[in-house]
């Protein structure tokens, strides 16, 4: 098995060296072993940080993502969480598309004032109400 050094996994995968000894330090990845003070990283530890990286845009807390992966660092997806996640994706994406389109309306908006305009008003109340929760 060829090694990567901790430079080269940065390189091809990317992510900051500093970064990956975080997440090592977290018990995210592991290092194979160490050549003098560089860390050595099998080939596999790619797949681990582009399913990291997955997870983080999807919107996954690192100390979640530990869970998915199995003693031998292959993938071990829960399910049920990715179904959970999903579902929170959704409603994010129909409140963004709700605002997008508020904000489009606002921006063309003929009133003299945006104060005048009644979406506009709306838009402001809901930005309030959202605060509160």
């Amino acid at each position: 098995m060829k090694l990567l050094d901790i430079g080269v996994l940065s390189e091809r995968s990317g992510v900051p060296p500093s970064t990956l000894r975080y997440y090592e330090e977290i018990g995210l990845i592991d290092s194979f072993t160490r050549h003098g003070l560089r860390r050595q990283y099998a080939p596999e530890v790619l797949q681990q940080l582009a399913l990291i990286s997955l997870g983080k845009i999807a919107g996954f807390p690192l100390a979640a993502m530990k869970g998915m992966f199995g003693k031998d660092g292959t993938a071990d997806l829960p399910r049920e969480a990715l179904h959970q996640q999903a579902d929170r994706l959704d409603v994010q994406i129909r409140q963004l598309t709700t605002l997008s389109k508020a904000l489009r309306h606002v921006a063309e908006c003929q009133a003299e004032s945006h104060m005048e305009c009644p979406k506009f008003r709306r838009l402001m109340k809901a930005a309030l109400h959202a605060r509160k929760e």
